[in-house]
C-alpha cells in the first residue's frame, strides 16, 4: 500500500498529477480541493495517498490534507459511491461543507455534484450521519493567496478549466456556462481559480 508520496510536482492537469519520486513518476488523481493547495510546477510536494485496486486498474489518489483522504475513504464505503464519484464530491465541496450537508440533511446541495442523483445523495446523508459525528468544524484555513501560475491567455485558462470540469463529470455546455460566469466574475483569473469559482457557483 502506498500511503504517502514526497517528490517533485512535474505535471498538473486536473484531475491528474505527476509526481517524480527519485526518478519514478507516479500518476495521481486528486480532487480540485487538493489542486488549489498545490505548489507551482517544479516544487516539492507531499501528498497523502490511497491506492484503489480493481480488476482492470490500479489507481492512486492524492490529497494535501489527511482529513480529505479520511473523508475520501469514508465516502467510498457508501454503497454506490466509487473513487471517481468521491473525487467529484470532494472537488465540488470542501470536506467541512460535505460534513455540514450530512449533518443538516442538505440533499439538494449534494445532488448538484455530477453523477450524484437524489437516491445517492439520500444514501450519503443516511450512511455518513453516524460516521461524521466526530468531524471537526471548519478550522478557518485560508487558501494561499497569489500562487504563482504559468502565464497563459484568458482563452487558454478558460479552455483548461472547461476540460477539467468535463473530466469531473459536467456536460460540455454546463462546463462552458460555469466557466464563462467565473471569467466574468474574475477577469484574467488562472485556470485553477476559474475552476474554483465555477464549482462555488453551484453550492
Amino acid at each position: 500500500m502506498i500511503g504517502r508520496l514526497r517528490g517533485t510536482l512535474v505535471e498538473k492537469q486536473a484531475p491528474y498529477l505527476l509526481i517524480d519520486v527519485q526518478g519514478v513518476g507516479y500518476e495521481v488523481q486528486a480532487p480540485m480541493t487538493t489542486f488549489y493547495k498545490l505548489p507551482e510546477i517544479g516544487a516539492e510536494t507531499l501528498l497523502y495517498t490511497h491506492l484503489a485496486i480493481s480488476e482492470n486498474a490500479h489507481q492512486l489518489f492524492g490529497f494535501v490534507d489527511q482529513r480529505d483522504r479520511t473523508l475520501f475513504r469514508t465516502l467510498i464505503k457508501v454503497s454506490g459511491v466509487g473513487p471517481k464519484m468521491a473525487v467529484a464530491i470532494l472537488s465540488g465541496m470542501e470536506a467541512d461543507d460535505i460534513a455540514r450537508c450530512v449533518r443538516e440533511d442538505k440533499v439538494s446541495a449534494l445532488v448538484k455534484v455530477p453523477g450524484v442523483g437524489k437516491k445517492t445523495a439520500e444514501r450519503l446523508v443516511i450512511e455518513l450521519r453516524d460516521r461524521l459525528k466526530a468531524w471537526e468544524m471548519p478550522r478557518q484555513d485560508q487558501l494561499p493567496d497569489g500562487e504563482p501560475v504559468t502565464p497563459s491567455t484568458a482563452n487558454d485558462s478558460q479552455a483548461e478549466a472547461e476540460s477539467a470540469l468535463i473530466v469531473l463529470g459536467y456536460k460540455p455546455v454546463e462546463a462552458a456556462r460555469m466557466v464563462a460566469g467565473a471569467a466574468r466574475q474574475s477577469p484574467g483569473a488562472s485556470n485553477q481559480e476559474l475552476i474554483r469559482l465555477a464549482l462555488r457557483s453551484i453550492q
